[in-house]
């Protein structure tokens, strides 16, 4: 994998999401749109397949985490009280040559130097002054640019038209998270759940992002998968490390490596945060973050409180005692995860005497669990007998597809492509061709090209403990 963990690596990711009905450009007719993209048939199903494991892991699996989908418009107010309209920001500088954007924070963090997000915009500048001869812009190669400025990533909408008549600016959610806290009240007293308890929720978020860059990794449109855990103030520590720990062996329970995981705790600490810690992974261009997992304190819930004039305090059924919660969140972009899952699947090798390209995703997220081949397509007894037996696998596994174009081996490489751990070939022998192996296929093995006989009636069973394991 060394010589294909370089920065070849994401154009041909890039090239095989397309082929294969993974990841498209939004609008890819009109040219597309930056920062944008549509999910495919293969993409959405791998892409479905991460959320219900997520949602397994975040909601099922724990006796005191509810789930939440929040609408995305919510009242203006809402991102004045997060700390959004005035502290959700980048700082922008324009070459003066060819007028491409640069971040000037991540600028000049790709030389060493560090920008905290706190800086006031003089503050950065004289910071962004003192290093310009060694920042290059990325188009032109010009040395030249603007005084850097502070640009707010939330974006605006005109639901109702309030901004023309006066009113306050719409929002489309710049975190998904906010929905929790405006519901965490509603869920205390419909729920009546007992400190600590999370809400978990997967949500729709947007940024005003202007280099949106990496493929998904930095997109203006992508969705959140997060979890907040309301605990007794002053009671985060152990329940802190608990997270880390819980979620780092979630990641590689997907199938990812872990010499490809770390974690990573923030020098520069955002606005909300008390504490905060990265998951990152090791993407194409090096360790990049995967999921943040912060320890917000009492910030958001005092914030909406002062705002909302709501009493937002937990009544502590054990003690009587009224306190506002804080709060231990993680937050995991699905697009960097689908991402992270890819790049870490992605193989090359020989086989058979040929190169191929392969996925090697874990059988429980593969978006294609099994292809059914007839031998032949030409021979009208195993189409009918391969067509039957895959009905019967689609009643159980609906991820199953049916086969026949092309030359088997074809086939092979085109399932090994999209990641689907077995192909399931019907032939003579299956007809009785060979009477000991009547009513058997072969099942053949993705990763290491292995072909067994199994019985046909006993294929569902073999292909549901593969993907359990």
């Amino acid at each position: 994998m060394a010589d294909i963990e370089q920065k070849d690596l994401m154009e041909k990711i890039v090239s095989l999401a397309k082929r294969r009905g993974f990841v498209y450009r939004s609008s890819d007719i009109y040219g597309g749109l930056a920062g944008v993209y549509d999910f495919g048939p293969r993409g959405v199903e791998l892409l479905n397949n991460l959320k219900r494991a997520w949602w397994q892991a975040n909601v099922y699996d724990k006796e005191n985490y509810y789930g939440l989908d929040a609408g995305m418009f919510k009242n203006p107010r809402v991102w004045e009280a997060s700390g959004h309209t005035s502290g959700f920001s980048d700082p922008l500088a324009e070459c003066k040559k060819c007028n491409t954007r640069i971040r000037v924070d991540k600028a000049l963090e790709a030389i060493g130097v560090t920008a905290d997000e706190k800086m006031s915009e003089d503050e950065i500048n004289a910071l962004f002054d003192a290093h310009r001869a060694e920042i290059a812009c990325e188009k032109c190669g010009a040395h030249d640019f603007s005084r850097a400025k502070k640009f707010n990533l939330l974006v605006k909408s005109n639901l109702g038209d309030f901004a023309s008549e006066g009113g306050e600016p719409v929002y489309l959610p710049g975190e998904a998270c906010q929905g929790i806290y405006l519901d965490y009240k509603n869920i205390v007293d419909s729920m009546s759940p007992k400190i600590p308890f999370g809400i978990a929720q997967i949500g729709k978020a947007f940024r005003n992002e202007i280099a949106p860059r990496n493929f998904l990794f930095r997109c203006r449109e992508f969705e959140q998968a997060d979890t907040q855990l309301f605990i007794r103030p002053n009671e985060n520590k152990e329940a802190y490390e608990a997270l880390k720990k819980e979620h780092m062996a979630w990641l590689a329970s997907l199938g990812i490596r872990q010499e490809n995981l770390r974690l990573k705790r923030h020098e520069n600490l955002v606005f909300y945060a008390k504490d905060a810690w990265d998951i990152e992974y090791r993407f194409p261009w090096g360790f990049d973050e995967l999921e943040g997992i912060h320890d917000r304190s009492d910030y958001d819930l005092t914030q909406h409180q002062i705002f909302s004039g709501q009493d937002l305090r937990y009544t502590d059924p054990e003690t009587g005692e009224k306190y506002v919660p804080w709060i231990l969140e993680t937050s995991m972009g699905m697009g960097r995860l689908f991402l992270a899952v890819l790049a870490d699947a992605y193989r090359e090798d020989e086989m058979g005497g040929e190169a191929r390209v392969y996925l090697a995703l874990a059988p429980k997220i593969a978006p294609v669990k099994a292809a059914v081949f007839p031998l032949l397509k030409n021979k009208p007894e195993l189409v009918a007998e391969a067509r039957e037996l895959y009905a019967a696998l689609k009643k159980e596994i609906p991820q199953i597809v049916f086969d026949d174009n092309g030359n088997i081996g074809k086939r092979y490489r085109r399932q090994d492509e999209i990641g689907t751990p077995f192909c399931i070939t019907v032939d003579f022998d299956t007809l009785g061709e060979k009477p000991e192996l009547k009513d058997t296929v072969t099942v053949r093995d993705r990763d290491t090209g292995e072909q067994k006989r199994v019985a046909s009636g006993e294929v569902a069973a073999f292909l549901r403990d593969k993907i359990r394991a």
